[in-house]
């Protein structure tokens, strides 16, 4: 393997390190964007850096030296539009946030294609690799990572039955989950009392229990709990 190849594969290793390192403390707070999502985007951004960077493997001048287009631009105008593309498969859902995965899939994937296109293959054909590996291989090791669990939580009582709002505390404190942004609200011709606020716990599990401790209260009209999460 020449040097030049050795140089690209260990900037694409080094990218996919970079961006898994950033998205596991994302993952690990919960947010949408994650573990396997940075580690795409921040490949993807690296191997379309080598397009120009080691634009003398793929595209030569004439006997004369001179260059009387720049295929970059193109690359450019792709990725612009492949950004729409990506933008479309993102849901938002409550506290969930679905298809970001899929968008960075979309853009790399695009990435891989412009760079087989231009002929440089060996670039192309890592990337393939490491983002096959990064969408099977890294989903184990994402559902296997510590986490915190994020959820939104709304209880809807009897106008005249409402559980008291420390009583609702202990209650959500004692099966493992922290309250963050509160909020109430009173229905006027349906005549109830809601409770809406974001749960944090260092496990799913506690979400099951909690969703079978309230299903036993009578007084409970009804609940939803909502996970926070991607895909």
């Amino acid at each position: 393997m020449s040097p030049d190849y050795i140089n690209i594969l260990e900037h694409l290793l080094y990218a996919l390190l970079a961006g898994s390192l950033v998205g596991f403390e994302r993952n690990y707070h919960g947010r949408p964007a994650g573990f396997r999502t940075h580690a795409l985007v921040c490949l993807s951004s690296s191997l379309l850096m080598l397009i120009t960077l080691y634009q003398s493997l793929w595209f030569h001048a004439d006997s004369l030296g001179r260059v009387n287009l720049d295929p970059t631009r193109m690359a450019q105008g792709i990725m612009t539009g492949i950004g729409f593309l990506g933008a479309g498969v993102i849901m938002k859902e409550g506290l969930s946030v679905r298809g970001l995965t899929t968008a960075a899939s979309i853009w790399i994937t695009s990435a891989i294609g412009i760079l087989f296109g231009v002929g440089f293959y060996f670039p192309a054909i890592a990337a393939t690799i490491l983002t096959l590996c990064t969408l099977s291989a890294f989903r184990w090791v994402e559902n296997r990572m510590p986490a915190l669990f994020y959820a939104q939580l709304v209880i809807r009582f009897g106008r005249d039955k409402a559980m008291e709002e420390g009583e609702l505390r202990k209650l959500i404190a004692d099966h493992g989950f922290s309250i963050a942004n509160l909020s109430y609200r009173v229905g006027g011709k349906e005549n109830y009392f809601e409770y809406a606020m974001t749960i944090r716990s260092r496990g799913r599990d506690a979400a099951r229990l909690l969703a079978s401790t309230l299903g036993h209260l009578t007084y409970v009209l009804e609940f939803k709990i909502s996970p926070a999460g991607s895909g």
